[in-house]
């Protein structure tokens, strides 16, 4: 079983984001954190954890006396050994690192983006290429396993800056590296300033560049890249259909067969009510879900415990067959996966994989 914590508290909103977040607010967020305690008192079932996970928003924004607060709080899952990531921004100081290792983070993702001045405006981020290499100097000091995120395709961003950033990434010698085309969603700054996508072509040499410059890595996902031993445990558990808690403002989770998503709502939370929306899901629906969230590892679906779960042989899929024969499909060591040819354009796979005929 996995926990995710929504932290919705920024400094500053970027201008892509689409997440649940809210201007810094200190006396927000001490009554966001006792809201957060009971929703965790009254939903968890004491299960043993295996990966903790605190997102946002950004949860290093909190102040120390906070953060400690939230820090404490995860003393009430049943744990032992476990992969604890933390997201932060560039600006995490010293006292706050010593903090996330006093309870037992070990995992840190950083929210780098880019080191381009020119993109770090378009996005609003704050930050220096001096500050991200000491930022990392010191995390590694504290023996902290380190992801950092990459944004590409933004608005007149050129393959070269983008090559500049992944050299001076691959400089930094971490274990993880998360990348992502910019996506333009309602609500956020940039689509209210009708900024456009940049051309498919581009995007795609830009996403087969970061396949080249990364190929010491592990690519695991579609998104993701790691070094042997260091692939997101959290984050696989997403991507093989496990079920998780989510908790806090705007949190989604999984939890005996019902996926649920949490008021966005900072009153109706504070007043308990938790969450917005759940839904128990069918057999079908576990199994469209199966494959949808597992094409996008790069090792695909195994086909043994998949049998396991649905008592289904996945060779009985029509959808299965048909894509198996174009060879949009492959088998490789008892695992179904996209050809890797057709990676790039997944969504086009997946989306057969919606409403099956089983």
């Amino acid at each position: 079983m996995s926990i995710y914590i929504h932290i919705p508290f920024c400094k500053s909103i970027c201008s892509y984001c689409d997440f649940c977040k809210f201007y810094y607010n200190e006396k927000w967020i001490d009554n966001y954190l006792i809201a957060l305690e009971k929703e965790i008192k009254e939903k968890y079932k004491n299960e043993l954890i295996d990966t903790i996970y605190i997102g946002g928003g950004t949860p290093t924004s909190l102040n120390v006396s906070q953060l400690e607060k939230l820090l404490k709080l995860t003393k009430l899952f049943n744990f032992e050994k476990i992969e604890f990531t933390v997201e932060t921004n560039v600006d995490l100081s010293l006292d706050k690192i010593k903090l996330l290792k006093k309870y037992g983070v070990n995992r840190i993702s950083i929210g780098v983006q880019t080191v381009n001045p020119k993109h770090l405006k378009f996005l609003n981020r704050k930050h220096t290429k001096g500050e991200v290499v000491n930022l990392v100097s010191l995390l590694k000091q504290y023996n902290f396993n380190i992801n950092i995120d990459l944004m590409y395709g933004m608005p007149n961003q050129t393959l070269k800056e983008l090559e500049d950033d992944l050299e001076f990434i691959l400089s930094l010698d971490v274990n993880h590296i998360s990348t992502y085309s910019l996506i333009i969603e309602p609500h956020t700054k940039i689509y209210i300033d009708n900024v456009t996508n940049i051309d498919e072509d581009l995007d795609f040499q830009m996403y087969q560049l970061i396949n080249q410059k990364l190929n010491n890595y592990i690519h695991y996902e579609i998104s993701n890249f790691a070094k042997k031993g260091y692939c997101s445990k959290h984050n696989l558990v997403y991507w093989n259909n496990l079920e998780y808690y989510g908790f806090g403002i705007g949190a989604s989770g999984y939890i005996d067969g019902i996926r649920y998503d949490n008021t966005k709502s900072y009153q109706n939370y504070l007043n308990g009510n938790y969450i917005l929306e759940s839904h128990k899901l069918s057999k079908k629906e576990k199994i469209e879900n199966e494959f949808i969230l597992g094409f996008r590892k790069l090792e695909g679906i195994n086909m043994l415990e998949f049998k396991m779960k649905y008592n289904i042989d996945i060779f009985n899929i029509d959808i299965v067959k048909q894509m198996l024969k174009e060879g949009k499909l492959l088998i490789n060591n008892n695992h179904l996966k996209i050809n890797p040819d057709y990676i790039y354009i997944s969504n086009t796979i997946l989306v057969n994989f919606i409403d099956l005929k089983i």
